[in-house]
């Protein structure tokens, strides 16, 4: 096998885009003496038969070289790592040769902008550079041991004692407190009663943590996540998605009649910088939500498609896509519009958050399955690209 490792690097060119409502959760400050990519890479250089690293660089089109010389300057600082740096000018060649292999494809598909577009190029990349296996790590994470390879790979490309195959798997993250658990406590009070995912999500992870070592998932972390060429060159990240693309990766790979697998041995640290849930991030996840439900009753209409329900992925994430969303947007946002300083932006999305979230999946609904059926066209045409090969090895 002939893996990567690729990671999204995060940044923003000042202060204030940190906290601009389009921002990603995790974005690096340009000013951070040791930013979160510096501790990753740190972290890597003990591991065993480390592979190339590829670094894809988000950051404002307007500030690419300046903040590619920072980036580099960090790479620069680990040396015997093998890293590859994609920044917006490798990008946009890559994306110019996505629209001639696929012109009738809607929207960002594969690029550094947008969750599920960001992913695409990290697959796009490993294909043009002739990799089989991709393993997603995200820069606020570090490495725990030096066997993290290892475990990465354990069983992908193999079957289970079902002869199912294992084309794509996740592991999971520790906290800052050292748990693989969400915080239950009732800090946060009634503003999260009906907007947290926690007691399903510890529930359906205190039984994958003492079942098999692999097991059937309903859950990804995309931050520590493998996916091998045979599947990673038939489903894609879905561009379309507002947020949560990497769980959404596991209803894609359904979709196609594939599963994602859980690796109860396989765990990375997780330290993000301090986020704060306003009423834009929320914003997002409701448009998330719509987008999502509505997809997959789409889906589930066509014959061809296997089918997934809300049924399927319980006790997590299966309320979330279910018909109990509308509840939990109304009272949500109506207990943050009175007990937060955000009034306006949350009596907005009260009002009006759940037409326009509506109003979205019903334009989109269709639009990841279509991209998906040029996928494996798009990735034929990509993989063993030389002249792409050689721009992003420059």
């Amino acid at each position: 096998m002939n893996p990567t490792i690729v990671i999204p690097s995060y940044w923003a060119g000042d202060p204030a885009e940190l906290k601009s409502p389009g921002a990603y959760d995790h974005s690096s400050d340009l000013a951070a003496t040791r930013p979160e990519l510096d501790r990753c890479l740190a972290s890597l250089e003990q591991v065993r038969d480390l592979p190339r690293i590829i670094v894809l660089l988000v950051c404002p089109q307007r500030l690419t070289d300046r903040i590619a010389e920072r980036v580099q300057g960090v790479i620069d600082g680990h040396p015997s790592l093998e890293v590859t740096l994609v920044t917006n000018r490798e990008a946009s060649v890559v994306m110019e040769r996505v629209s001639q292999i696929a012109p009738n494809v809607r929207g960002e598909t594969v690029s550094l902008r947008g969750y599920g577009a960001i992913r695409n190029m990290g697959l796009a990349c490993a294909a043009i550079l002739g990799h089989d296996a991709v393993v997603f790590l995200d820069d606020d994470e570090v490495v725990l041991a030096p066997d993290f390879m290892e475990k990465a790979l354990y069983g992908l490309g193999h079957e289970t004692r079902q002869r199912l195959p294992i084309l794509a798997k996740s592991g999971y993250f520790y906290n800052k407190a050292g748990s693989p658990l969400a915080d239950t406590s009732k800090k946060n009070g009634i503003t999260c009663r009906w907007w947290t995912k926690r007691i399903e999500f510890n529930r359906w992870m205190e039984r994958a943590l003492s079942g098999t070592r692999i097991s059937r998932s309903n859950y990804v972390c995309g931050g520590c996540f493998a996916v091998h060429a045979r599947a990673f060159k038939r489903v894609a990240f879905d561009p379309y998605i507002t947020r949560g693309e990497d769980l959404d990766y596991l209803f894609n790979m359904r979709l196609s009649g594939m599963d994602v697998w859980f690796d109860n041995a396989w765990v990375v640290k997780h330290l993000p910088p301090h986020q704060v849930e306003e009423s834009p991030r929320f914003m997002q996840n409701v448009y998330r939500w719509y987008y999502e439900r509505a997809k997959l009753a789409s889906a589930s209409r066509r014959p061809e498609i296997t089918s997934v329900t809300a049924a399927s992925l319980m006790p997590y994430p299966g309320p979330w896509i279910s018909s109990g969303l509308d509840e939990r947007v109304r009272k949500t946002a109506l207990v943050r519009m009175m007990f937060t300083r955000e009034h306006r932006g949350y009596w907005h999305i009260y009002r009006h958050g759940i037409a326009e979230a509506r109003d979205y999946a019903a334009k989109h609904e269709d639009d990841y399955l279509r991209f998906v059926s040029f996928w494996p066209s798009i990735m034929g045409g990509l993989s063993g690209d030389e002249r792409l090969a050689a721009l992003l090895e420059r």
